[in-house]
């Protein structure tokens, strides 16, 4: 395919070989307006384009992505207003802006959250980290609400999946950046606890004892996503370099400063007992199980991989005195 684009104009004018000499191009319906999307992010280097191009064109009009799956299998005209909103989506994705960013919206386990600037957008292999969260408290051997601690909170990724997956469960989430924090509470909002509770704190997660010294000893569950990329290691992907804020990917010259200090209040946080989870580089494990083994009561520490078997979360248990 061979598109000509008139980029003064935020509604596309395009040319387009269809491959098919029987088949006369109309750049209003559905499959040429995403056969010159997908061109135009393929050509950006966008990672996933035909993807990216279905969900933006579901969001341009409004529909969900099953409703535009029938409108390309009859391949129907799009409005005006939808093709103009289309295209300037696709444009601002082409400059990479994230996708999560241009619909609001970012997918994490069965929640829909609200996220754009100001918040990192959570990564599917959190997920992980979440799914080990929710095994231990099933399988703890306390009766009563268990209480976890979600240090480095973010967009409330973490919290809110803890406490809409486990009934009856208390979680407090600590965010430092005033941006985030708002995201996560407007999360909060939107989202039905059932019998948990949330709470979302602003507060500096390697000081929070000395801010909340009630909560010592009082966590049955510590989990925690830190910023954890050296400071000097700029990420390859325009996304994340651009767009995710500073203070929740850089951790430090070696990147494990911050989770260094993290590990100590989480150790002052736990019941003995209790157990802490926290999400780390793929290179880091060795590193982060030498952290959590140098505590006092900090033991068993093991690394566990995510979907690509690569490194990703470890854990490690308190030990009772």
């Amino acid at each position: 395919m061979t598109p000509t684009r008139r980029h003064d104009s935020t509604l596309w004018e395009t040319e387009l070989d269809t491959g098919d000499p029987t088949r006369v191009s109309d750049p209003t319906r559905v499959s040429d307006l995403l056969r010159e999307a997908i061109s135009l992010l393929t050509a950006a280097e966008v990672p996933t384009p035909e993807t990216d191009a279905l969900t933006l064109l579901a969001h341009a009009w409004g529909i969900d992505r099953t409703a535009l799956s029938r409108k390309r299998l009859f391949d129907d005209p799009v409005p005006t207003d939808t093709r103009n909103e289309f295209a300037r989506l696709c444009e601002r994705r082409r400059a990479r802006v994230p996708l999560q960013h241009l619909t609001g919206i970012a997918h994490f386990r069965h929640l829909e959250l609200r996220v754009g600037p100001g918040v990192f957008v959570p990564r599917p292999e959190t997920e992980l980290i979440v799914g080990a969260a929710l095994a231990e408290l099933t399988g703890r051997g306390r009766t009563g609400r268990p209480f976890v601690i979600d240090l480095c909170s973010g967009s409330g990724a973490i919290t809110l999946a803890l406490a809409t997956e486990f009934e009856g469960v208390d979680v407090l989430g600590v965010e430092r950046e005033s941006a985030a924090l708002d995201w996560a509470r407007e999360n909060l909002g939107l989202t039905r606890l059932g019998d948990s509770s949330v709470e979302f704190l602003q507060a500096d997660a390697t000081t929070i004892t000395a801010s909340r010294p009630e909560l010592i000893g009082h966590a049955d569950v510590v989990v925690t996503n830190p910023p954890y990329v050296p400071d000097d290691a700029v990420p390859r992907d325009r996304e994340v370099a651009d767009h995710d804020p500073a203070a929740a990917l850089y951790g430090g010259e070696s990147g494990l400063e911050v989770p260094a200090l993290i590990v100590v209040e989480a150790e002052s946080l736990l019941r003995p007992g209790g157990l802490l989870l926290m999400e780390h580089g793929e290179e880091q494990g060795e590193r982060v199980r030498e952290l959590m083994e140098s505590t006092a009561s900090l033991r068993q520490a093991a690394t566990h991989p995510d979907y690509t078997g690569r490194d990703r979360f470890t854990l490690a248990r308190r030990q009772a005195p």
